[in-house]
């Protein structure tokens, strides 16, 4: 057999390939609580973020991501936000939110991170650190009901189908949600890719995919073509 028969019959074969688990699409509900921490002023937001669960650090950033998608002129996280709209320290929101989520591979170091500005910011400017807000900042967490679909591929054609009929609640349990459970390493479809198919590289290339630029019907899309390029 050729070099080039070899080739060409290998998107055949990727795509008959049947996986032994297959990809369990599920869609989630979030049942959103206020947690025991509350900050009137920067000052109390630095206590709060030291002591508050990570479950809220996640809340408040990879969460809030696709609600950030829609404000026009907001920042990214939930703390940036508050720090801009409530506090007018436009300088610190900035800060905030250039935190870049994806470099952290644990959330007590994203933690950590937004510690660090805002212990320095509010030693630096003392008189911005006890001015009362305008609302107070309410720590949240959230609790998930996880929802099975009727979506259960064990193909890569049959993954890419299910991609395209999902709603974009379940392309975010999977997208974003796992990220908590993976402690932010990958996320469901990149897990299943990898793991199950054997693909690194389209693997890689779905973790890679923007979750600040991107809202959840372009990660569906940018997935489906990426699976697409696969079988090609």
């Amino acid at each position: 057999m050729t070099e080039s028969a070899t080739v060409q019959e290998q998107p055949v074969r990727l795509a008959e390939l049947r996986s032994k688990k297959p990809f369990y699409f599920n869609t989630s509900e979030h049942l959103l609580r206020i947690g025991r921490e509350k900050a009137t002023n920067l000052s109390e937001l630095l206590d709060a973020l030291r002591q508050c669960p990570v479950e809220s650090v996640f809340q408040h950033t990879f969460r809030t991501l696709q609600e950030h998608h829609f404000i026009r002129h907001g920042f990214s996280n939930d703390f940036a936000q508050w720090a801009d709209s409530a506090c007018n320290e436009s300088a610190l929101a900035e800060q905030l939110a250039s935190v870049d989520v994806r470099e952290f591979t644990s959330l007590e170091e994203l933690r950590q991170a937004l510690v660090n500005i805002l212990q320095e910011y509010v030693q630096r400017k003392p008189g911005a650190a006890t001015r009362l807000a305008e609302e107070p900042f309410y720590f949240c967490v959230a609790d998930i009901v996880v929802i099975p679909t009727a979506f259960a591929p064990d193909t890569l054609p049959g993954f890419a189908d299910g991609l395209r009929q999902v709603s974009v609640h379940s392309i975010h349990h999977h997208f974003i949600e796992a990220r908590l459970r993976l402690k932010l390493m990958s996320n469901d479809f990149s897990q299943w890719l990898l793991e199950e198919m054997h693909l690194p590289e389209p693997a890689r290339a779905v973790n890679r995919i923007d979750i600040y630029t991107a809202t959840m019907e372009n990660v569906r899309q940018q997935i489906v073509r990426i699976v697409e390029r696969a079988l090609q």
